[in-house]
């Protein structure tokens, strides 16, 4: 089965922003470190091509991309917060509609022997 690219035509608008934003905030960071994109792909393990399809928030590009340029930087103390369980609140509303009480039959020792 073939590989299928999102692109920025087909894509939701929040997800194309949100993209350009985690992209244009990653080159913010390289600049402000002073750091060549060359010098940040190399750190990262990436290709200078790469690098430039995360700065322009391509959301083509492979998730390990965006987090090996932020890795580079000392960045991924994020990480654990993208998509936490713990903010989740419609995920947890949901959870607790689900969640009943168990129904059991009271399990007594017969004395009788």
């Amino acid at each position: 089965m073939p590989r299928i690219a999102v692109s920025m035509e087909v894509a939701p608008g929040r997800v194309v922003e949100a993209a350009r934003r985690l992209g244009l905030n990653i080159r913010t960071a390289r600049k402000r470190r002073r750091l060549r994109q060359a010098e940040l792909a190399r750190r990262a393990g990436i290709t200078v091509q790469t690098l430039r399809r995360v700065e322009s928030g391509a959301l083509g590009t492979g998730l390990g991309a965006y987090l090996a340029a932020l890795w580079a930087m000392g960045l991924e103390s994020d990480f654990g917060a993208l998509a936490s369980p713990d903010t989740d609140v419609e995920g947890k509303t949901l959870e607790a509609a689900r969640r009943g009480e168990r129904v059991r039959p009271e399990k007594r020792l017969d004395d009788d022997f």
